[in-house]
């Protein structure tokens, strides 16, 4: 029992860790939110417990969105601790326990009803596509909230981490597999074909928000060319585009020849550019244009200390 004391006396919360559950209750607050405000009442059911939870609380109204998916999510994490150890976190486990809790007292406190929610301001029977996209926005931020402060919510993420260590397939495929299956579930517990639709809609737009806000929205584009007037390329890319590059040492496999390969990260905007300039000085060129998902250094974004860092 001393011993037990004394780790718990050692634990040292920095303010970066107070920064980061911070972050995951107001992650959870927006999630919740989403499904009081634009999800429950509509009966949409955009995956993981908590559409489960949607679907269950049709069949039995008496029990809440929220403790449905904690009925989900305790017994998904204790197997998650069997089989995937401390994997977790802490934050994961706080993020799991504390995301029903506010979907309740949000519920209780601004009721289930879109007529008389808010006075009936925001009631958009008329337009559940309106609310499939506000319902995937505020979740797509509040997901984003919770993951940049290195945790998850659990509930079908945990499915997807288990399925991929035993199946041995990528996460986000196991993720899309267990999601597709809830959908499916809603299908049939709610009658209604347009369920499917309405929550791909609000997976869709949460998963680009997420997209987003993790991988910053870049629109830069990494540039690989290849030409036999690699120099008039460099010299069109530090004098007219005003950017800095890099030359690649490269080999061709067929004849061995060595090449300059030249890389440069340049805007959207400016890929038009130095393709047309490209095909003008050498249209038997190389080139291969990839997204980067995001760009920080010289001439692009600084470097900032992200919230979960």
């Amino acid at each position: 029992m001393a011993k037990v004391i004394d780790n718990i006396k050692n634990i040292k919360v920095t303010k970066q860790d107070i920064k980061q559950y911070l972050f995951i209750l107001l992650g959870g607050f927006l999630i919740s939110a989403a499904y009081v405000l634009f999800v429950t009442p509509y009966k949409i059911v955009p995956g993981g417990v908590y559409g489960a939870g949607v679907a269950l609380n049709y069949l039995f109204p008496s029990i809440q969105v929220g403790t449905w998916g904690l009925f989900l999510d305790i017994p998904l994490m204790i197997i998650a601790f069997i089989f995937l150890g401390g994997h977790l976190g802490a934050k994961t486990v706080f993020a799991a326990l504390t995301l029903p809790v506010t979907m309740n007292l949000l519920e209780d406190l601004i009721g289930t009803d879109p007529l008389t929610m808010l006075g009936g301001s925001i009631n958009l029977t008329d337009d559940v596509l309106l609310a499939c996209m506000f319902g995937g926005v505020i979740m797509g931020v509040g997901v984003s909230f919770i993951l940049k402060s290195h945790a998850t919510s659990g509930g079908t993420d945990i499915i997807a981490m288990l399925i991929s260590k035993f199946v041995h397939i990528p996460i986000a495929r196991a993720l899309l597999i267990v999601d597709s299956f809830v959908v499916v579930f809603g299908l049939i517990v709610l009658g209604d074909w347009k369920v499917p639709l309405y929550s791909l809609v609000t997976i869709f737009v949460c998963t680009k928000v997420i997209d987003l806000i993790l991988e910053g929205g870049s629109t830069d584009k990494l540039v690989f060319i290849l030409s036999e007037h690699h120099q008039k390329i460099k010299d069109y890319i530090l004098v007219d585009l005003e950017r800095g590059g890099t030359y690649i040492k490269a080999s061709g496999m067929y004849t061995n020849a060595d090449k300059e390969m030249v890389f440069v990260v340049i805007s959207r905007r400016e890929l038009s550019l130095i393709q047309d300039y490209v095909r003008s000085v050498d249209d038997k060129a190389f080139m291969v244009v990839v997204n980067a998902h995001e760009t920080l250094g010289d001439g692009f974004k600084t470097f900032e200390k992200k919230v979960g860092g």
